[in-house]
């Protein structure tokens, strides 16, 4: 009598999930999302940056880590910042500030006061 091997297989293969797309851009993502959540993807898929779709699935462009974690540092960031914020350039450079001080040392927006 010749004893049998016993081999142990798994049930189910793990399925394989594959983050990166196809032109290897990163993984995609919708442009809705906020700051937070786009740097939570990053550190679970352990990438350092995204491609942002629009709502039909058009690469609208990518943001990398570093950029998003530096928005997040600013004083600018909100927690309602979409990653189409980021990319339209809709917020200010990290070095502008609203409300500078003009050439006579008083606001743009404020008239001088006399007495």
């Amino acid at each position: 009598m010749t004893p049998a091997r016993t081999q142990y297989r798994a049930p189910h293969p793990a399925p394989v999930v594959v983050l990166d797309d196809i032109e290897g851009h990163g993984p995609r993502v919708c442009d809705d999302m906020t700051v937070e959540v786009a740097l939570a993807v990053m550190a679970g898929a352990r990438v350092e940056y995204l491609t942002v779709c629009d709502g039909d699935d058009e690469s609208t462009g990518s943001v990398t880590q570093v950029r998003l974690a530096v928005l997040r540092d600013s004083p600018m960031y909100t927690d309602r910042m979409r990653l189409r914020d980021v990319l339209t350039g809709a917020l200010p450079s990290p070095g502008a500030r609203a409300g500078r001080v003009g050439e006579h040392n008083r606001l743009p927006a404020v008239l001088p006061f006399s007495r």
